[in-house]
């Protein structure tokens, strides 16, 4: 399904009827109940057979089995499942099943993009599902609880790495087709978009992780799924946090469903980012945008240049046209989502842009990537420079996020584009500070050096979307050199 205008619409209806006739602690398994109908109902119809109702299927064991790998562990071992989580597994469980039972309706009746498998393959998913949670538990009984949340973070990653590498992601396509009895030789990597599994993976690795180190809250089973799955941040973000959610979801079964303000406030976040996605983000789609087939067709550099700044703002104003309508539905629902972009292309400098776009990625990359590299480096003996360490850590930061939207080599330059952009801002920054402080005295002048450092930030920024965009490296370095009037 995806998240169009009539996803949206269906959102928005659901969250105001939600708001004004749901009440009490009736509002979590509302919730957690529409939350996982969804995961169900926006994946796309795949051409693998049964594959746009058994990754729906995954995403939901992944998520149970990792709120079963970070229950809360005192000096008795693991605390026991509550009355409430029995309830919970059984309501996403007996939600699941009812998708599944779509197979015998028509299709014209059915809430799946094709007919699901038969009743074998369910009761083997949740068969094996149980087997893994019993392991689990025995594990967590054990000094091997450690292990067990090391383990769950490298097979998200490994996940995330047969996803995002197009070779893996074919292959793997490859062998479903042949186990389903499909032409494998017709396999694309096209052939498993899981939805939302991007986003699913860093929540899921973010509760790992945080038990690891102790600082993840106890979560119920229906907050640790809804928080995972919440649809409106499902699809498109923000990351939020499980703790930030947490007080949220706790304050539901008091909060007043119709209060004004904030339904005003929804309704408002909603309606911009309906009229930044739908009216300005796909206006310029419109032949205003650079894409793959323009980047070939046009050799002037002007012309490229415009396209270029077109596909700029088309990106910005999709996403955060997105963000601010998950944020809208969310605050319907009374469930408040962090910011994610705050007009990151005012920045005047490479780090402020990157504190204002995405910001709930930066943020977490940050928090579990940037931060323990640094540490890691600094404990070492002897210990590297300085230097080094904030080069390494930002260079490893970036290509991360850069191969977190796919491992090919486009976005690898792109993420180190980045990466070196923030290193050597570092450098000027830490030796430009007297003289900087000295500028405030002459107001003209610092007018004048804050725009010729918004141009350079937003012309070193546009530059970079020409590998985000282009998946072919040398259509990316021949656009690139184009741009400039060479090639």
């Amino acid at each position: 399904m995806g998240l169009g205008l009539e996803t949206i619409l269906v959102f928005t209806l659901f969250a105001l009827l939600y708001a004004g006739l749901v009440r009490g602690r009736a509002r979590q398994w509302v919730l957690l109940g529409a939350s996982v109908l969804a995961v169900f109902w926006l994946q796309p119809w795949l051409p693998l057979r049964y594959a746009d109702f058994l990754l729906p299927a995954f995403t939901l064991a992944l998520t149970v089995t990792g709120w079963w790998a970070t229950r809360k562990r005192d000096d008795a071992g693991v605390q026991p499942v509550r009355r409430e989580d029995w309830i919970a597994l059984g309501v996403v469980v007996g939600l699941a099943l009812l998708m599944g039972m779509n197979r015998f309706l028509a299709p014209d009746l059915r809430l799946t993009p094709s007919r699901p498998p038969g009743p074998t393959l369910w009761l083997g998913i949740l068969a094996l599902t149980g087997l893994v949670l019993a392991l689990i538990g025995r594990l967590l009984r054990t000094d091997g609880a450690r292990w067990v949340l090391l383990a769950g973070i490298g097979i998200i990653l490994a996940l995330f790495l047969i996803l995002k590498t197009p070779a893996l992601t074919e292959a793997v396509a490859r062998w479903w087709r042949g186990m389903v009895g499909q032409d494998p030789s017709l396999a694309s990597g096209a052939d498993l978009r899981w939805l939302g599994f991007s986003y699913v993976s860093f929540r899921i690795i973010h509760t790992l992780r945080d038990r690891q180190t102790g600082l993840l809250p106890e979560l119920g089973l229906g907050e640790y799924v809804t928080y995972v799955v919440f649809f409106p941040a499902f699809i498109a973000g923000p990351i939020d946090r499980a703790e930030r959610f947490r007080r949220d979801w706790l304050a539901l079964p008091d909060l007043h469903g119709l209060e004004a303000g904030r339904l005003g406030e929804g309704a408002m976040r909603i309606l911009v980012g309906m009229f930044k996605k739908f009216v300005i983000a796909d206006t310029l789609a419109l032949g205003m945008a650079l894409t793959p087939d323009l980047a070939q067709q046009t050799h002037n550099p002007l012309a490229l240049w415009g396209l270029l700044y077109g596909y700029a703002f088309r990106l910005y104003f999709d996403f955060a046209g997105y963000t601010d309508i998950a944020i809208g539905v969310g605050l319907l629902l009374g469930i408040r989502l962090p910011e994610n972009f705050r007009q990151p292309y005012l920045s005047t400098d490479i780090t402020s842009f990157w504190q204002r776009w995405h910001i709930t990625l930066s943020n977490w990359v940050r928090f579990y990537l940037f931060s323990p590299l640094t540490r890691s480096l600094l404990r070492r003996q002897p210990r590297p420079s300085p230097t080094l360490i904030v080069f390494v850590g930002l260079m490893a930061t970036m290509i991360a996020i850069g191969l977190w939207h796919g491992i090919t080599w486009t976005f690898f330059i792109w993420g180190a584009w980045h990466g070196l952009g923030l290193f050597i801002h570092k450098q000027w920054s830490d030796r430009t500070r007297k003289w900087y402080r000295r500028l405030g005295e002459h107001p003209w002048r610092k007018r004048a050096w804050t725009g010729f450092a918004w141009f350079l930030t937003f012309q070193f920024v546009t530059l970079g979307w020409i590998w985000f965009l282009l998946p072919d490296l040398s259509l990316a370095a021949r656009t690139f050199l184009r741009l400039f009037g060479w090639g």
